[in-house]
């Protein structure tokens, strides 16, 4: 028998938005059996204040990105909102749109290590949850070939710090530290834990034997 202080909340309404419009982030929440309701873009500016620290503006992104989908989505949910910031020290690399900021971040990269980190907030109602997680990574040294072939693959467009650890730049990384799902795009641990302490609940899914 479970005592009352045993027993998870569950919420009424497990209703999901995801407020981004990374497909990588839909897939890592799939790959842990939570599939959102609903996916929104939002409008934010995402340029840094002055002498903002790195994993200052990943969390003040999150925040900002959940409570304008909050605005959007008028069901009473859940809101789960994140940003990925990449930097060198306190040098914030910027999620390259051009060949030449994405070729710029890969030459400051090469032979480094630097840091991932992302921000999310959760909302419910007027409970809120945020949090930045940060991972190491560390780089080996970059050929100008092996530059130009990444360049020339596009993966980089739209990604920050220039490059998609899992993608083909998975060859171009010697070690990191902390979590791997946070470099992709969503610490799944933390996130997962923030869900169940708000009281989500996941749908029950048929299991057909």
């Amino acid at each position: 028998m479970t005592s009352p202080k045993d027993v998870l909340p569950i919420a009424i309404n497990s209703r999901l938005c995801l407020a981004s419009a990374s497909p990588r982030r839909l897939a890592l929440l799939e790959q842990i059996g939570i599939t959102p309701d609903v996916v929104i873009s939002t409008d934010i500016d995402e340029t840094a204040e002055p002498r903002e620290a790195p994993a200052a503006l990943a969390l003040r992104l999150a925040i900002a990105k959940a409570q304008a989908a909050q605005n959007l989505d008028a069901a009473d949910g859940f809101v789960l909102a994140a940003d990925t910031v990449v930097s060198v020290g306190r040098r914030i690399l910027p999620k390259t749109e051009t060949e030449d900021q994405a070729r710029a971040c890969l030459q400051l990269l090469s032979g480094r290590g630097h840091r991932v980190r992302t921000g999310f907030c959760l909302r419910h109602g007027e409970a809120v949850v945020s949090k930045c997680v940060t991972s190491r990574v560390q780089m080996k040294v970059l050929s100008v070939e092996e530059v130009d072939a990444y360049i020339a693959a596009g993966e980089w467009r739209g990604k920050a710090g220039g490059y998609a650890i899992q993608g083909h730049a998975a060859a171009f990384i010697t070690g990191l530290v902390g979590s791997y799902s946070n470099i992709v795009g969503l610490p799944l641990y933390e996130v997962s834990t923030a869900l169940k302490g708000l009281g989500y609940r996941t749908p029950v899914t048929a299991v057909q034997k």
